[in-house]
């Protein structure tokens, strides 16, 4: 136990498991992530698209905020059992307040200034738990508040000016806060903890699987209000699918190789992988599920509204790039993060990427399901690809080290 008998913290052992109550807390951050594709889905503009692209930045530096924490004292222990809570509820109300983020609602409190205030509070309990956690770990005590001066200042302090105005001015807070908290948080220092590797693979593994189940949700969600034909059960299958892929495109040995990296390091080394591969690299895959599951939302619709002719029309413009540039920015990420821990490329994949790419004025010119059918074929062909040919090495990535 770290701390009196009144503040009790058990410290994370060395490969502990991720706690129940931080799954619980992540049912926060599967309603959130509907909500940023509601907001995107609600108005399919480029300004749109960049405040819903904002809005997920900031509940992404919520959430990895608490990872870190949680690799360092249980969760689920003591005071910090009554923190996880209390983040939970600040976060579950910011979620709440997306649709509000940038402009006011008639009625009720002013939205931004509540979204910021959520955000501040949620910020403040990590900050002081991470504070009351490194009490006999002076190194670390100096890491948490020379991290905090700079983020809570920029991150923070920001969004509530930002809460205040309007228009680009707001944006530019916004983007300000944002791009000003990942910064300090890349200057700040290596001097966090690391307490349990295969914890923190984990977490963010678990992460990824939240968003790729929104992005099921999504699928269901565009076709609710319509009834079942056999456009619909085609084009919700193949999302499903694409969903699939993604989840084997991750697990499968992309997620294995950088954990095993994450083990086999220790120090700052493990600090830097930690923080690039997972932290940071792991964002652009949220965004690229994200992203994809508006193009789903949107094809759903197309298939299944007779307005829309059903398998004549042709998905454009913003839910089309978000399509096949969620699937992209998602591969790219994959590609980032892999590269930065074991500093391996996985050249089937950027050959995939380009093709996808190459692919997008193909796309434009079919109809909408034609154009989710050969997503779903391209990405079938790289998991096949590398299932066949890189058998071997896959073997011994994912059997090798338990041998």
């Amino acid at each position: 136990m770290i701390g009196s008998k009144r503040v009790r913290f058990q410290p994370v052992a060395e490969g502990a498991s991720v706690t129940q109550l931080e799954l619980f807390f992540d049912l926060v951050l599967v309603f959130a992530f509907t909500m940023v594709t509601d907001l995107a889905a609600e108005e399919t503009t480029a300004k749109n698209m960049l405040r819903a692209f904002l809005v997920l930045a900031v509940m992404w530096w919520l959430w990895i905020a608490y990872s870190w924490l949680g690799n360092v004292i249980r969760a689920d222990e003591g005071i910090a059992r009554v923190a996880m809570f209390a983040a939970m509820g600040g976060a579950f109300l910011a979620a709440l307040t997306i649709p509000e983020a940038f402009h006011d609602l008639p009625g009720g409190w002013f939205g931004p200034l509540v979204f910021a205030i959520a955000y501040l509070v949620v910020r403040l309990v990590h900050v002081v738990m991470f504070w009351l956690a490194s009490a006999e770990d002076p190194q670390l005590r100096n890491q948490v508040l020379r991290w905090a001066f700079g983020s809570i200042t920029l991150g923070t302090t920001l969004l509530v000016i930002a809460a205040m105005t309007e228009g680009t001015v707001q944006i530019c807070l916004w983007i300000a806060a944002i791009a000003g908290d990942y910064l300090w948080t890349l200057l700040a220092g290596t001097d966090w903890r690391m307490n349990s590797a295969t914890h923190f693979a984990e977490r963010y593994g678990l992460i990824i699987i939240v968003a790729l189940g929104e992005s099921i949700v999504s699928i269901g969600i565009g076709v609710k209000d319509l009834p079942i034909s056999w456009p619909i059960a085609v084009g919700a299958l193949l999302g499903l699918a694409i969903s699939g892929l993604l989840w084997w495109a991750y697990f499968d040995v992309a997620a294995l190789s950088i954990e095993h990296e994450l083990k086999r390091s220790d120090g700052a080394r493990q600090i830097k992988i930690g923080r690039g591969s997972y932290t940071f690299w792991h964002f652009p895959m949220i965004v690229g599920i994200i992203g994809l599951s508006l193009g789903l939302k949107k094809v759903l619709y197309y298939v299944g509204d007779e307005s829309h002719h059903s398998l004549k029309d042709a998905l454009y413009g913003i839910p089309l790039f978000s399509l096949y540039g969620g699937v992209v920015l998602y591969l790219i990420a994959l590609i980032g993060a892999k590269h930065y821990a074991t500093g391996r490329i996985s050249m089937p994949r950027v050959v995939t990427v380009v093709l996808l790419l190459a692919l997008i004025p193909v796309a434009c010119a079919l109809p909408a399901l034609a154009s989710l059918t050969l997503l779903t074929a391209v990405l079938g062909a790289l998991i096949v690809w590398e299932t066949i040919k890189l058998a071997q090495p896959r073997d011994e990535i994912r059997h090798g080290a338990h041998d």
